[in-house]
């Protein structure tokens, strides 16, 4: 069954569909050595190329492909992308993948639209277990999936062979009672901070 991409918001951010017109802006970074060293699609070498990746995007949002473009809320620029890799609908498991611009590196957005990601798939789609992959070395990477409360399963060795190497991959992942203990902690987080100032 194929479900209409819906918006997603945070704080600072919007999440919507990918669209033609965000090839200038991904071409900014995805034409960089620095940003596509730890994914597993090559540098964009033209703007051509960008826009044919995202004509592809728009033909597997047909299937049902679950992808958004991270945007900044009180501007609308377009900064990354965050979607569902792989998406299991029967067993509810997930993957989750994101890249964003060096621009905005550091400054907590891939966690702030991870986490409104991982809300989205145990709220709405029901999964039953989220997880993410990183390469071994891609320590910014794994500091997201810490950050939203993601458990460290473990190393893959060599799990992974791209652009021409093999690669270590660590696994990190989130299950539906660990986000009910999450939710549950944040709500009497929340209740004890207003008690406190009565």
């Amino acid at each position: 069954m194929t479900m209409v991409l819906p918006i997603l918001e945070t704080e600072r951010l919007r999440l919507r569909e990918l669209h033609i017109l965000d090839a200038k802006a991904m071409f900014e970074y995805a034409s960089k050595d620095e940003v596509t060293k730890y994914v597993l699609w090559d540098t964009h070498t033209s703007l051509r190329q960008t826009k044919q990746f995202l004509k592809l995007m728009n033909k597997k949002y047909l299937e049902g492909y679950l992808a958004w473009a991270i945007t900044l809320k009180e501007s609308g620029t377009f900064v990354g992308t965050i979607d569902f890799v792989t998406l299991d609908r029967t067993a509810r498991i997930a993957e989750i993948g994101y890249t964003i611009s060096d621009n905005y590196w550091g400054k907590g957005i891939v966690s702030e639209a991870t986490q409104e990601l991982i809300n989205f798939g145990f709220k709405e789609l029901h999964l039953e277990r989220i997880y993410a992959r990183c390469f071994a070395e891609n320590i910014g990477s794994e500091r997201v999936m810490q950050k939203v409360g993601m458990t460290y399963e473990g190393t893959l060795r060599k799990g992974i062979f791209a652009k021409g190497a093999y690669h270590d991959l660590k696994i990190y992942a989130v299950l539906r009672e660990d986000f009910k203990k999450q939710i549950a902690q944040e709500m009497r987080r929340i209740h004890n901070g207003k008690m406190g100032c009565l």
